[in-house]
């Protein structure tokens, strides 16, 4: 497996290789952080769910302003100076929001920590979709995603570890790894925007903004971010709701779920390249609809099982369907996407993930504050049903577009 592994990882460009070696890192840090980041919210502040799903949701509405001012910035200017930038603010903001002793200043502190360290998302984005062939894309997400996994297998169980004594620590941690992140940026990874051709006119920056509007112009894209939201809006609730449902619920403790997050991460180390190679062959938008249809199944169990056994389970069934959908559909966002606007389709991409961001924790929150926390559960298999007929639908209405060069389709043709 290992040797089949490095053969694999050898077929990818060197500068794709760094950059994956760097996100490692990076995620090593992230993960120590983020699964707990509910937790430490509802000790801390002594709050409920509601107040820590409303505190990420701010997260998210700033990241999603911020994607979408990087994503003129990426394709105006370029993907490495502002990956940078959001390097080292983001290892700025965890500092800053490990020591903030007030919910109030935590709030004030989401907006601007949200919108400046995620301008650098659609940078990165472009960047992978730069350093790589059409061919070689869905593959290469892959790719990022086993190293992140396996950032999940030792940052969770590290941050578990760390919190027992100081959430404080995970906070510094973070930060660090950031800016040793930034630091390898900076040294090894040259820009990567395309050059434009001899005689191509230049946009100026109103121009760059303006073109905003063909990317809302292009329907079917459109029709596909909405649908990955409805399977997000699901999906987020491993990383915010579940662990607050398993302690409150049926009193798992923090390493509880931190091991199941780590079996996730595990299982896609494992069989994420397999996977990958396997769906590439298939349509794309088909591979989104079965991977929702593990979703559907996978979370909906939650509502209906009371056994650590089962509850890992459920997690093995999610996890096949991340293996299938998280890689493939970073891979169609740049498919869509003419080379010249990358940045700004994954400034568009990111609406995907912030809109779920800014309501499914927030909304699970009322519910198990409220009302019967299983119905969090069932209403994510109703949601992912529907995802599942969305993408069924796209499949039918892309078929001719994807066979056509899809990156070189202008917008408005489509």
């Amino acid at each position: 497996m290992l040797t089949r592994i490095q053969k694999t990882y050898r077929e990818f460009p060197l500068q794709f290789r760094v950059l994956v070696g760097a996100a490692f890192i990076d995620r090593v840090g992230g993960t120590m952080l983020f699964p707990f980041f509910a937790l430490y919210v509802t000790e801390k502040f002594n709050v409920g769910m509601t107040e820590a799903g409303l505190l990420l949701g701010i997260f998210s509405l700033a990241g999603l302003v911020g994607g979408m001012v990087g994503g003129v910035l990426a394709d105006k200017f370029g993907r490495r100076g502002l990956v940078i930038f959001g390097l080292i603010f983001s290892a700025l903001g965890s500092v800053a929001m490990g020591f903030v002793t007030s919910l109030t200043a935590f709030y004030a502190l989401a907006v601007v920590v949200g919108f400046l360290g995620e301008i650098a998302g659609p940078a990165h984005g472009a960047m992978v979709a730069d350093m790589l062939p059409e061919e070689q894309r869905s593959e290469g997400y892959g790719v990022l995603r086993i190293v992140g996994n396996l950032a999940w297998i030792i940052g969770p169980t590290i941050g578990g570890l760390l919190a027992l004594h100081s959430y404080t620590l995970l906070f510094i941690t973070d930060a660090i790894t950031s800016l040793v992140t930034a630091a390898i940026v900076y040294r090894l990874i040259p820009e990567t925007k395309p050059v434009p051709a001899e005689h191509a006119q230049g946009e100026s920056l109103l121009q760059t903004v303006v073109g905003y509007r063909e990317v809302a112009r292009d329907r079917l894209y459109m029709a596909f971010l909405v649908t990955s939201m409805l399977m997000l809006v699901v999906y987020q609730q491993m990383y915010s709701t579940l662990s607050v449902y398993l302690r409150d619920v049926h009193g798992v403790p923090a390493r509880g779920y931190g091991l199941l997050m780590s079996i996730d991460a595990a299982l896609v180390v494992v069989a994420q390249f397999p996977v990958a190679r396997r769906v590439k062959h298939y349509p794309p938008m088909l591979m989104m609809a079965l991977g929702t249809v593990f979703y559907m199944v996978g979370f909906t169990m939650y509502g209906f099982v009371s056994t650590y056994a089962l509850f890992i389970a459920a997690i093995l069934l999610i996890t096949v369907g991340e293996m299938i959908v998280m890689p493939v559909g970073q891979a169609l966002a740049a498919r869509f996407a003419p080379e010249a606007m990358r940045g700004r389709y994954m400034a568009f991409f990111g609406f995907s993930w912030a809109v779920p961001g800014m309501v499914s924790a927030w909304a699970a929150g009322v519910i198990m504050d409220n009302y019967n926390p299983n119905w969090v559960w069932y209403l994510c298999g109703i949601i992912c049903a529907v995802a599942v007929l969305g993408f069924y639908g796209l499949y039918l209405s892309t078929r001719t577009r994807f066979a056509a060069a899809p990156a070189a389709v202008e917008p408005a043709q489509a």
